[in-house]
């Protein structure tokens, strides 16, 4: 080999592994946050639904067994019961289930044999996960809004 002749470069310098590997925590960084804030977002969205969907079946219960139905909202273990009669007719365990904490501006909604809320008027249910949260408003009709 002469010896003007400039020798070949093989591999990388730990400069640039570093600044490779430095990008790359970085990318993995933003992008573990944003999943975490897609999974919060998707999981109070369920128990949204969920909840709407009970509430649904509140209305639907009480109008087709002519008997007044009500739900009833336990923020501390994060539940919604479904009551006819005094017999429990379902239960959606929105805590377990999704790992949402509830927050309620009433205790319970209630509705009579025609399908229509009375007591106070609307009903807000919040739930949160992390840095999420979703509103579920039932009005006094039994209209619902997420």
């Amino acid at each position: 080999m002469p010896l003007d002749h400039p020798r070949r470069r093989c591999g990388l310098t730990l400069v640039e592994l570093c600044l490779v590997l430095a990008v790359i925590g970085l990318t993995t960084a933003i992008a573990v946050r944003q999943l975490g804030l897609y999974l919060d977002r998707a999981a109070a969205h369920a128990a949204v639904v969920e909840a709407g969907a009970l509430v649904a079946r509140a209305r639907d219960e009480a109008a087709a067994q002519r008997r007044p139905a009500s739900i009833r909202f336990d923020t501390v273990a994060g539940a919604l019961e479904l009551r006819i009669a005094g017999a429990t007719l379902a239960r959606a365990a929105l805590r377990s289930a999704h790992g949402v904490s509830l927050a309620a501006n009433r205790d319970s909604i209630a509705y009579d044999v025609r399908g229509l809320g009375y007591g106070a008027a609307n009903v807000t249910l919040v739930a949160r996960r992390g840095r999420a949260a979703e509103s579920l408003v039932v009005s006094r009709l039994g209209r619902i809004r997420w």
